[in-house]
């Protein structure tokens, strides 16, 4: 196996068999703990997507509006910490709507907030869901409009 440079691998025994373990440097990419690693992950040097985490994170919350935070943070790769902060960036933003019930989080969307970036900011929020959503998922998700 090539070596990234400043990275550290192991293999590590799990019930499933050897995995790749990276010790990373700060900045890099790093799977999270009790996260198995893939093809995908293994190479942190080559490891992209067209999605940033924020758009993961609002895909993950517009298809389940109930997930616990901890789920949405094992489903993007990223850790409960950052999945927090990027929750609070989208609810700052007027993007989602937080709604405590009971004990639990369930979020709202605001489907006609813009995109943030100069490029794309003439499209609103429900033309990104559009395009990785069913149809079908898209007209019950819970949103910000009037009820």
């Amino acid at each position: 196996m090539a070596s990234t440079p400043g990275l550290a691998h192991t293999n590590k025994k799990s019930k499933t068999g050897t995995r790749l373990q990276t010790i990373g440097a700060p900045g890099r990419f790093r799977t999270p703990p009790g996260a198995e690693v893939t093809e995908m992950n293994a190479h942190p040097d080559r490891h992209w997507t067209f999605l940033s985490n924020h758009a993961h994170v609002l895909v993950c919350l517009a298809s389940d509006p109930g997930a616990r935070l901890r789920d949405v943070a094992a489903q993007v790769g990223i850790t409960e910490r950052a999945v927090q902060g990027i929750v609070g960036d989208l609810e700052a933003a007027g993007v989602i709507l937080r709604e405590r019930q009971g004990r639990r989080n369930t979020y709202r969307l605001n489907l006609d907030a813009p995109l943030r970036h100069p490029l794309e900011a003439h499209r609103p929020i429900r033309a990104l869901l559009a395009l990785i959503l069913d149809p079908a998922q898209l007209k019950r998700l819970p949103t910000t409009e009037a009820r």
